[in-house]
């Protein structure tokens, strides 16, 4: 019988790359599957075709070889069956046909694959979301918690048997934990699931826990937040999430940080922003102002002359850095406030005072006033 090309077989240019052998095999292996094609004779052989010209593409050395001399140019060191497969090659397919091994497909091709043997489960994590204020998060803060979380049942110490009592061989597998049935070509192998692999079963369950081997208990715990979170910042607690199974670690408690938001300062990363209110005379002629921080007020020296927007640094009154005892700087941004509902006197004051400055209060630039005319015109 005339073998056809390789490269036909997989729908690819000879071009193609490994990643494209290894999409266009996954296509053909699963469109002809003998699972999804019970007793059709014609899919089991493109789907043995398929396979044998993946094993071919796949290997750099015998694709050299086939570009060059064709399937003669590998006679004697071609397919010979997927049982002629080395572990490397096997491992190719198992991560290509990953979900019919998923399945328990345990001696596809006739090689037996990773078993996936019972294994006890790690307990399940636990996520809470902490609102803090500012200075919370600033200072650090230890807070009380209290979790509904499941705990090892201490009437079985987690076995789920009834005391005096054992586990008896399944029945369904005989202790296997797999059983194992004939499909065309194939022998599969699949996790029992009437013991879920463990090869037993329990017959006498714990009334405690009800056969589960753990029971929902109230844990109180005193959670100590580091200075420095910020909103968003996640911290790991080993060991405080629910019990696993017997024999398995415990979940993880994972906590949130969410920040309130704050009535004068707004924060980015370690710095803080914030705006103060100064009159124009304190503008003009200097002043000291007094600046909250989140510790202490501070005194801020404004220098005379200090015009509208002007920002000011005080060094080292931020947040502290999560990883290190560096701390941020507060920025002070400076707005001029102007006064109003002046009496007769301030007025007469302000106005003595643009006369002094060879400012003009009544007169207005009559250029531009014949620019903005001319502009609308």
């Amino acid at each position: 019988m005339i073998k056809r090309d390789h490269y036909e077989i997989l729908e690819i240019s000879r071009n193609a790359s490994s990643e494209d052998i290894k999409k266009a095999y996954r296509k053909m292996a699963l469109k002809y599957h003998p699972d999804r094609n019970p007793s059709n004779k014609e899919a089991e052989e493109k789907f043995k075709e398929a396979a044998e010209a993946y094993s071919v593409l796949i290997n750099s050395e015998k694709r050299s070889i086939y570009d060059r001399f064709g399937h003669e140019g590998l006679r004697g060191e071609g397919f010979r069956g997927f049982s002629g497969f080395d572990s490397s090659i096997f491992e190719d397919f198992e991560d290509i046909l990953g979900n019919f091994f998923d399945l328990g497909f345990g001696d596809l091709f006739g090689i037996r694959s990773r078993a996936r043997a019972y294994s006890p489960k790690k307990g399940r994590d636990f996520a809470l979301e902490f609102v803090l204020s500012l200075e919370e998060a600033a200072s650090g803060i230890e807070k009380e918690i209290k979790l509904d979380r499941l705990e090892i049942c201490q009437t079985c110490d987690g076995s789920r048997l009834h005391p005096g009592t054992e586990k008896s061989v399944c029945q369904y597998c005989q202790g296997r934990g797999q059983v194992r049935y004939q499909q065309g070509f194939f022998t599969i192998s699949r996790t029992c699931s009437y013991c879920e692999g463990t090869g037993e079963i329990i017959t006498s369950p714990c009334d405690e826990c009800r056969g589960s081997g753990k029971v929902k208990k109230r844990k109180v715990l005193n959670i100590k937040i580091p200075a420095g979170v910020d909103e968003g910042t996640r911290l790991r607690i080993d060991g405080e999430g629910e019990a696993g199974d017997l024999g398995a670690e415990r979940g993880d408690l994972y906590v949130i940080i969410r920040l309130r938001k704050h009535k004068f300062f707004k924060r980015e990363e370690n710095n803080l922003y914030c705006e103060i209110s100064i009159t124009f005379a304190q503008a003009a002629l200097g002043t000291t102002v007094e600046t909250p921080t989140l510790e202490r007020s501070e005194l801020l020296q404004i220098p005379q002359g200090t015009q509208p927007g002007t920002v000011f640094k005080i060094k080292g009154k931020g947040i502290k850095a999560l990883e290190s005892n560096r701390k941020g700087d507060i920025f002070v941004k400076v707005n001029i406030k102007t006064p109003e509902h002046l009496t007769k006197e301030q007025k007469e004051l302000l106005r003595k005072f643009a006369e002094l400055r060879c400012e003009n209060l009544e007169v207005v630039d009559k250029d531009i006033i014949s620019k903005v005319k001319n502009f609308f015109h």
